[in-house]
């Protein structure tokens, strides 16, 4: 069974797209290959058990575990030591991916504090990158169980061209843009 956006993609976003751009092979058409969500999570340098923390929160997010990241060199500033880890990663595709913009653009979004729109300034060579501060706008978190709020970031990677494209894809996905 197919994500309701991509079935939404393939029967009508597709053939609106075509038309307003004027595409002449199908191919051209461009559509989102991956979303990419990391937590970078300085803190943990100093508690290891921070990580272990927020790689179950993005677990349940994504709904599938996370990658822990590493740091690649040491920063004595930062007391910070090559190969500790630092935060974590996640890559959707097909119907994960899907799914989940189904969930940011329906559910979670419209639960930030005092949202009016994501930025169109947020767009280069065709992808497109959120910042959330909260991790607790998603429902699948419990805000009882949160010992501390951690933010994220959210990379949508289009086939698109150019920016005006992918905003035009992204908006038909439901993703409320700034007017």
């Amino acid at each position: 069974m197919t994500a309701r956006l991509q079935e939404s993609y393939n029967s009508n976003i597709r053939p609106v797209l075509t038309e307003k751009f004027g595409y002449k092979n199908p191919m051209e058409v461009p559509k989102i290959i991956k979303v990419s969500i990391n937590m970078g999570l300085g803190e943990a340098a100093s508690d290891k058990k921070v990580i272990d923390v927020a790689a179950g929160e993005l677990a349940l997010i994504a709904g599938q575990k996370p990658v822990i990241t590493k740091a690649k060199k040491s920063i004595a500033g930062f007391k910070l030591r090559e190969e500790m880890p630092i935060g974590c990663k996640v890559t959707l595709r097909s119907k994960k991916m899907y799914e989940f913009l189904d969930r940011l653009a329906n559910i979670a979004l419209p639960r930030v504090r005092d949202f009016r729109g994501l930025s169109t300034k947020s767009f280069s060579d065709g992808n497109y990158t959120i910042g959330i501060k909260e991790h607790i706008i998603f429902p699948e978190i419990n805000y009882d169980k949160v010992d501390k709020v951690k933010g994220m970031d959210i990379t949508i990677v289009t086939t698109a061209k150019t920016n005006e494209e992918a905003q035009e894809l992204l908006a038909s996905f439901n993703l409320p843009f700034i007017k």
